[in-house]
């Protein structure tokens, strides 16, 4: 390696560095203000080490407010959304990349101009609709979407990484008999995994964090989300700074360990996407 190559490199890994430790500040303020009081999180100059650790912020934030029973109604939608969003999206992914019928190539293009459409368009339209269904104030809005289809982007990534997987597979399995769904889950999605991990990700994340969902179609208490609980919990709170922040950062803390089990499977589907087989 040249002396040019090498000190590139290591210029590189400092701008890295820096960036890491600008994006990793807010959460490490949030971590150390969560073992603090309200007193010792605005004292100045600032202090890093909690001087004593407040342990009761924790346990007082999660039973002062049932995050319980916030989290079992989270997973709830979780488990519905993740589960309808990689199985329609792998079927509708794998008819555009696979299959062919008239229209095929004018569907998907039109299935690509929906992620060029904001979401305030179809808001009051969508909420009328589930309100003339009388599906308000259950999971019903938040689960029955992720059947149908499961988003523009989960098909289209799909679609391109399917397209990556060569078709004689596909040709070997028909001469034995197989049909096009046996095709799908027995070779195509095994294949696939790192993009089906990807869309699982982003789609745990996505319901978890979504605050505009539950917002407009939960009304009671006992619905709702981790998201719509911490904003409640805020409104109740708001001078208890240390609950706040140990209330945070116990709902980010799954997130943030989710993609450090599953980061190397995130950046393999991302990186393997759209490169041609």
């Amino acid at each position: 390696m040249s002396r040019t190559r090498a000190v590139s490199r290591i210029f590189i890994y400092l701008i890295l560095i820096a960036g890491s430790i600008v994006m990793l500040f807010p959460f490490a303020w949030l971590l150390r203000s969560s073992f603090m009081s309200t007193a010792q999180i605005f004292i100045f100059p600032p202090e890093w080490i909690p001087r004593p650790f407040e342990w009761r912020n924790y346990t007082d934030a999660l039973t002062i407010v049932p995050f319980g029973r916030y989290f079992l109604n989270t997973m709830t939608i979780e488990l519905f959304a993740v589960t309808g969003v990689v199985l329609t999206s792998a079927m509708a992914g794998y008819s555009f990349a696979r299959l062919k019928w008239p229209g095929r190539n004018m569907m998907f293009g039109l299935v690509l101009s929906a992620l060029m459409m904001p979401y305030a368009v179809t808001l009051i339209p969508t909420f009328t609709l589930w309100k003339s269904l009388g599906a308000i104030n259950t999971y019903l809005p938040l689960i029955i979407p992720a059947w149908f289809g499961g988003g523009a982007f989960n098909i289209f990534l799909l679609r391109q990484f399917f397209s990556t997987i060569p078709k004689d597979l596909d040709e070997a399995a028909y001469m034995d008999g197989a049909n096009p769904l046996t095709v799908l889950w027995r070779i195509l999605v095994p294949l696939s995994m790192p993009a089906i991990i990807v869309i699982t990700i982003f789609t745990f994340i996505g319901t978890w964090n979504d605050f505009l969902g539950p917002l407009i179609y939960l009304s009671d208490g006992d619905k709702y989300t981790l998201a719509l609980g911490l904003a409640s919990f805020k409104g109740m709170y708001n001078a208890q700074w240390g609950y706040l922040m140990a209330a945070s950062t116990a709902v980010v803390a799954p997130i943030v360990l989710l993609f450090f089990v599953a980061q190397r499977y995130f950046i393999e589907g991302i990186t393997l996407t759209g490169i041609k087989g």
